[in-house]
């Protein structure tokens, strides 16, 4: 075994730990593994919904805890058990999903352990096999009304796009709902909008805490700008070669990209001592 050098890592998934076929690769896979086995931690951070990232980190070997929803909720990966379920009041939830609705746009309302559409298109289709869970698409109301009936407890509201409608659209959304919520993008066509008590840089706080160590001796990495919390308030940060151009502007840029092993050669560089 190595000696580690940064004992917790922290990754996003999509566009970072994946490549660009949501696959991970088997160097990564193997890097971490010897990274975990030799005593470091590895976490992942993501937007994804807590039922869509477990089985990816369980592929991994991985034990310890996984942030879903930008760190609104953190669980155990071995047992599923939710240690931090944040989210938005049914109120907020509402408040986000009309103005939304305002625009006509294609809608998703998240709960805990599964989502809300309000279009049944090939948009949908294509997520629901990216994260490989199924939504209930609700067509006989709008999802603001949906949350009225007092049956949903929201976590996340997401809205897919057209890649270049992304911009306007989130300049949009940061103008109606930028001064009370955290208004983000993760993916080409999506943007997020969740509490602003919790980020991605809350959630490395709080697996920081867990595994007992400083975020000085923390290492995260991303790709988009809902990482960017996450990759300033550790002690080493970076966006991977193939990170949106934005994120860029803020943070280091590490010299390789997610279909070029970038996790892996990070693990490899920083998780382990030069020994």
């Amino acid at each position: 075994m190595k000696n580690i050098r940064y004992p917790l890592i922290v990754s996003d998934f999509d566009g970072t730990l994946a490549n660009g076929k949501s696959e991970i690769s088997a160097r990564t896979e193997q890097t971490v593994r010897e990274y975990v086995l030799s005593g470091g931690t590895f976490g992942i951070c993501t937007g994804r919904m807590l039922t869509s990232i477990l089985p990816r980190a369980r592929s991994l070997g991985l034990k310890g805890l996984v942030a879903a929803y930008q760190g609104a909720v953190i669980a155990d990966i071995e047992s599923g058990k939710v240690l931090l379920e944040g989210g938005l009041t049914v109120a907020e939830g509402i408040e986000i999903c009309e103005a939304f609705e305002q625009m006509g746009l294609h809608i998703h309302l998240y709960e805990l352990n599964g989502f809300y559409a309000n279009m049944d298109d090939e948009a949908l289709h294509l997520y629901e096999r990216i994260c490989g869970v199924k939504a209930e698409v609700v067509k006989d109301k709008p999802l603001s009304a949906l949350l009225k009936e007092g049956k949903v407890k929201p976590v996340k509201v997401l809205v897919m796009v057209e890649a270049e409608k992304r911009e306007s659209v989130y300049q949009e959304a940061l103008k109606r709902l930028g001064d009370k919520f955290y208004v983000t993008y993760s993916a080409a066509f999506l943007v997020e909008v969740t509490s602003k008590q919790y980020s991605k840089a809350t959630a490395l706080a709080f697996l920081a805490d867990h595994c007992g160590v400083s975020k000085k001796q923390t290492v995260a990495v991303g790709d988009s700008m809902n990482d960017l919390p996450m990759i300033q308030s550790a002690g080493v940060g970076f966006a991977v070669k193939n990170a949106d151009a934005r994120l860029k502007e803020y943070v280091p840029v590490f010299g390789y990209s997610n279909d070029e092993d970038a996790v892996a050669r990070i693990v490899e560089e920083y998780g382990f001592t030069k020994e």
